[in-house]
């Protein structure tokens, strides 16, 4: 989450009153994450997320997500619905950006998750996944594998992020174009499921947000995505065993993952690392310097990367 634009009260003041959601009372800005504009809205009916989108949301996916997320809902899946107004209309207009009025909901996000709560992440996504295996929705994967050199070329010189960085992801680029799995499991995933995008309290998961990755990939990728997320230090260079198990373990009490999936993990955590080291150095180049946003150290991906390219690397993903 965090704000590019600000909301003119008078004009959020005329978009609540569409809603049966009382009138406003705050509007505070979110500055964690870096893809859309979020703002924690209270009103007299209760407390909300406003979001604004920016950037890679376009506005043609947003029925997509909205529909998504209603699926899920249905399913028991912890997710955060998006709010109709008196028309039954989810997806709204203010300061020029498309956007929405979101069900808040509580729980924390984490910073040093424990392996219980590794193992309830795992559970939640498994679960998700088996929700989603029969979901008829689908949408092209923006940052998929096939789009990553679209992003290493918009950042720039590379070397300016990290020197050094253009010839490992030029190598990194060769090997996953000959070794990219065709043929796994797929539907639509999360494609961001980080410890801030999921809510617990304790050891137990409140919410599942931010599905605006969310698209048409293998599932596997997912949960090497997640992965990646929370089980590794924060500067990348070490991945925990006690979280790495409990996340597999828990995933695999939902989702028995078959054989080629099981071979194919350490390929997707490379892509998966290659993927989030690029859109954050392409953020760090590119986030204007006036933005209300946390920048994120495309740093400790890298670390992943090579973690993950090691020849042991099929040991990080045993439940057990």
């Amino acid at each position: 989450m965090a704000v590019y634009t600000h909301v003119d009260p008078d004009d959020l003041a005329a978009l609540v009153a569409r809603y049966e959601i009382g009138s406003v009372l705050s509007c505070k800005g979110i500055a964690e994450g870096v893809e859309n504009s979020n703002f924690l809205l209270e009103t007299t009916g209760g407390r909300f997320i406003l979001t604004l989108y920016e950037k890679r949301v376009r506005k043609g996916d947003l029925p997509f997500f909205v529909d998504l997320l209603d699926h899920l809902a249905a399913s028991g899946s912890p997710v955060p619905a998006m709010i109709r107004d008196r028309s039954g209309i989810a997806v709204q207009q203010i300061s020029g950006r498309a956007a929405c009025i979101i069900q808040f909901l509580s729980g924390i996000s984490l910073t040093h998750p424990t392996p219980a709560q590794c193992e309830a992440a795992g559970v939640a996504l498994g679960a998700m996944h088996r929700a989603l295996a029969g979901y008829d929705g689908a949408r092209a994967n923006s940052m998929g594998h096939r789009h990553w050199r679209e992003v290493a070329n918009a950042t720039g010189d590379l070397d300016a992020v990290r020197p050094g960085l253009q010839a490992t992801v030029d190598e990194e680029f060769g090997f996953l174009d000959a070794h990219w799995p065709t043929d796994l499991p797929a539907h639509v995933i999360h494609a961001d499921l980080f410890p801030d995008n999921v809510l617990m309290l304790g050891d137990r998961v409140t919410g599942l947000i931010d599905f605006y990755f969310a698209a048409s990939d293998f599932r596997a990728y997912d949960l090497v995505i997640t992965h990646a997320a929370w089980t590794f230090s924060a500067d990348g260079s070490t991945c925990d065993p006690a979280l790495a198990q409990a996340l597999m373990r828990g995933y695999a009490r939902e989702v028995a993952l078959t054989d080629g999936e099981i071979a194919a993990l350490p390929t997707l955590a490379r892509g998966a690392s290659l993927r989030f080291l690029l859109t954050r150095a392409h953020d760090w180049v590119h986030t204007p310097a006036d933005a209300l946003v946390t920048r994120k150290d495309p740093s400790p991906f890298l670390a992943r990367l090579l973690r993950y390219r090691a020849d042991d690397a099929a040991s990080l993903f045993s439940p057990a």
